[in-house]
């Protein structure tokens, strides 16, 4: 990649930040689908799906998240991700991802037989949210 000017990126859970720093590039999972930003780029609002952010530090490096849904926003040399997760693919446990989605979609069938009285939706976000960590870790 060409070299091109730093600008700040702050990548924001509820429970802080994720990642806050100066960077090259961001992609993010836009809802229509990924969104990359450089330096002055236009002002942007935009929703994020649950998938793949990946900040281009500038010097080769890439650090990748797996985020969840949220709002993305662009001001002048300043990009903004507010999700609600974000794990750095490097850090996902995959066993304890995939026994989360086991688990998660074992009460979802009993949700859909009758045998539980568990929120279809949570269960689906949870189903959606180790699924993207599954995936994302594949790819690190």
């Amino acid at each position: 990649m060409a070299d091109h000017p730093l600008f700040s990126i702050s990548l924001v859970t509820p429970e802080g930040a994720a990642f806050e720093g100066d960077a090259e590039m961001l992609i993010v999972p836009g809802a229509a689908g990924e969104i990359g930003v450089l330096a002055r780029h236009a002002p942007l609002v935009a929703m994020l799906k649950a998938g793949s952010t990946r900040v281009h530090m500038g010097d080769g490096e890439i650090r990748e998240f797996a985020t969840g849904p949220g709002f993305f926003q662009v001001l002048e040399d300043r990009a903004i991700a507010l999700v609600d997760d974000a794990v750095q693919a490097k850090e996902i446990d995959v066993a304890a991802a995939r026994a989360r989605l086991e688990a998660a979609q074992a009460e979802l069938e009993q949700v859909e037989r009758g045998e539980s009285g568990g929120d279809r939706w949570v269960l689906e976000q949870r189903v959606r949210h180790a699924e993207n960590l599954l995936e994302v870790a594949g790819r690190s």
